[in-house]
């Protein structure tokens, strides 16, 4: 008997899976489990992925469904990780628990250098595994170094073919073989949440408005909640710049209420029609429902698909502030961003927007995460060095230094690094001391 056990913490990565189940990505099976986690901060007050709006259509592709947080409950899911002593006690549990006897298992997870899945994969010790990957980051490199008794159990990534051409650097240290999961079978699944239209009756009656996205990136500490509003606002003036009078926005599920209030004080000030969209379901079954004429953000992985999935005009919004946010350097955010800030044009370009000029030509695109991503993780991709080295000292220039620190290159030795003579500057904490003070004059002298 074989069991596969399919871990999901998203509705889109459910979908994800449905789809991968439908194109035959999968071998036969006698048993499916859909291994659903709520990685909430706070999970008892928010839905798990089986609880959301659109989830019916998927179940059927699974025969049982299983909560991982009451699994380990009272520990959370993504602080949670097995002893090393207690993993064949905990397979044990789960395999009397699930009713698993001595099933061969497989496992298909997200994530697989964090918890919960790494924890999931450690516990069944020796089980084969597939990774699945919904979003852009697994065009980045694995943002931790993995176990290779983990890391050489993974088959194959499979992945949406988000940015064509574009080939994931994810687990490539271990050989692992990218797999595209057929883009009509993904949208044919995202139709089957769009014709939901039981659990999905407070999507907006209205077509061809311009839907605005938020991500709540002040809980990723990239921003602050005052930026983050502001962002949002700035999105908002920006549609309304662009002539559209009719603006749908649909917050993150855990963004603060006020947010909404500033944007509906905006929206009087501009004299646009303003919908906040609060109800959980994916943006691609706006997309479906509304054919909005414009979808912004700063840099989902949703402006993608509406870009190359659905043919819908896109723009983003401050994500040159976003890349020299991100700290450390080696944040797995910044592979996506650099991908949002390459492709699609910037919100405030109306000429560009309006006309959706084409961005960075795509081997120019992979060559630049080759080189993004060695930055990153450079202990992980040794053997990238000669491709870094090659592009920064070929096209390092105004624009692309956008995406790299020059402290980053400095202490890697790439192109671009600084002089050695002034190497001492950024470690002096004398010289950092009357750079500040110098800051708080100047501020003070404006002020």
């Amino acid at each position: 008997m074989t069991t596969q056990i399919f871990f999901a913490s998203t509705l889109y990565g459910t979908a994800t899976l449905a789809a991968a189940l439908d194109a035959d990505c999968f071998a036969p099976a006698d048993r499916r489990i859909l291994l659903v986690s709520n990685n909430a901060a706070n999970p008892e007050v928010s839905a798990s992925v089986d609880e959301m709006p659109g989830f019916a259509p998927l179940r059927g592709r699974f025969d049982d469904v299983i909560s991982w947080n009451e699994t380990i409950t009272p520990f959370h899911p993504g602080g949670w990780s097995p002893r090393g002593d207690d993993v064949p006690l905990w397979e044990r549990h789960l395999r009397l628990a699930w009713n698993l006897g001595d099933d061969d298992i497989e496992l298909a997870v997200e994530s697989i250098q964090v918890h919960p899945a790494l924890g999931l994969s450690q516990i069944f010790f020796g089980a084969p595994l597939d990774v699945y990957a919904d979003g852009l980051m697994s065009y980045g490199p694995t943002r931790n170094k993995i176990d290779p008794l983990v890391g050489s159990r993974v088959r194959r990534l499979l992945h949406l073919d988000l940015v064509p051409g574009l080939k994931p650097m994810l687990l490539t240290e271990f050989d692992v073989e990218p797999e595209i999961i057929p883009t009509d079978v993904f949208l044919k699944v995202l139709g089957e949440l769009g014709d939901d239209r039981a659990s999905l009756a407070d999507v907006p009656d209205t077509t061809g408005p311009a839907l605005l996205l938020g991500q709540y990136l002040s809980a990723l500490d990239i921003l602050t909640a005052e930026e983050e509003e502001d962002l949002h606002v700035r999105l908002l003036r920006g549609a309304a710049e662009l002539g559209h009078t009719r603006i749908v926005f649909k917050p993150h599920p855990s963004a603060p209420v006020r947010w909404s209030r500033s944007l509906e004080r905006e929206a009087e000030e501009l004299g646009v029609e303003l919908t906040i969209f609060n109800s959980p379901v994916l943006a691609e079954v706006l997309y479906q429902r509304i054919r909005p004429a414009l979808v912004a953000g700063c840099f989902s992985t949703a402006l993608l698909t509406a870009s190359t999935f659905y043919q819908l005009p896109v723009a983003r919004l401050d994500t040159g502030k976003l890349l020299d946010r991100l700290s450390p350097y080696q944040n797995s955010n910044r592979v996506p961003a650099t991908i949002v800030d390459a492709l699609l044009p910037e919100l405030t370009d109306k000429v560009a927007v309006k006309a959706q000029a084409p961005g960075m030509p795509v081997a120019d695109l992979s060559q630049l995460i080759l080189a993004v991503g060695f930055a990153m993780q450079s202990k992980i991709y040794p053997s990238l060095r000669p491709a870094a080295e090659t592009y920064l000292a070929r096209h390092l220039n105004a624009h692309t230094w956008r995406y790299f620190k020059r402290r980053r290159l400095t202490s890697l030795a790439l192109p671009g690094a600084m002089p050695q003579q002034l190497a001492f500057i950024p470690r002096n904490a004398t010289v950092r001391r009357v750079a500040r003070r110098a800051r708080s004059f100047k501020r003070a002298a404006l002020g």
